[in-house]
């Protein structure tokens, strides 16, 4: 029969040989960790050069098609009309129940052409596209809107919400627009279309959209 401290030499030893072994199991744990730790590493910085590149030739594409919209004269349709329905409902919360492009109306013999109509319950948001914006567009812009309602007469008792849609705007543009109140849309750092001074025109923090539609 074992005596005790036959049986406490026992313990410690076993108890030794634990520690050991756990000491190596952590170590290897801990270099295993380590190893772990610096391949995610790679693959993050891998992914996010991915990520980028994917993002430089998307703009890339986005320069190439612009440009050629803008050679065919197809700004309105290939750019700025399917860019309209998503902006609308993130600045101003509105699904619109009416999108025309390429509007014309007559009344009493004189015309009356419209690039981009989009009209919801109590807006209607008229989108004029140039390919090359000047200051003088802008007050274009803002006089023909304040005519709209009497070619369409339908839309009496709505806001009108001019829109100066382009590829690009000159700073100079884009700060006559922002002082005159008009909103404008373009690419954002060529990655998608969006209105560019809704904050600064609005007063509301950007992206937040209105309550109203």
């Amino acid at each position: 029969m074992l005596t005790l401290e036959t049986r406490i030499d026992s313990l410690e030893s076993i108890l030794g040989q634990f520690i050991v072994h756990t000491d190596v199991c952590l170590k290897r744990l801990e270099r295993e960790m380590s190893e772990f730790k610096n391949e995610m590493a790679e693959f993050k910085n891998e992914m996010s050069e991915f990520k980028n590149e994917t993002r430089r030739d998307r703009q890339e594409m986005n320069r190439q098609w612009a440009h050629l919209a803008k050679k065919m004269g197809t700004l309105e349709e290939d750019l700025i009309a399917p860019a309209v329905r998503p902006a609308l409902a993130r600045y101003f919360a509105c699904e619109p129940t009416y999108t025309g492009i390429r509007i014309r109306k007559r009344v009493g013999g004189e015309d009356f052409e419209i690039d981009m109509l989009a009209a919801s319950e109590s807006r209607v948001f008229m989108v004029e596209v140039k390919s090359t914006p000047k200051s003088e567009h802008v007050d274009e812009i803002l006089q023909k809107a304040a005519r709209l309602p009497e070619f369409f007469p339908e839309y009496n008792g709505l806001e009108v919400v001019p829109v100066f849609g382009s590829i690009l705007f000159p700073e100079n543009v884009m700060k006559y627009a922002t002082k005159r109140k008009l909103y404008v849309m373009a690419y954002r750092e060529w990655d998608y279309v969006d209105i560019l001074n809704f904050r600064e025109v609005s007063g509301e923090a950007s992206g937040e959209a209105e309550a109203a539609n």
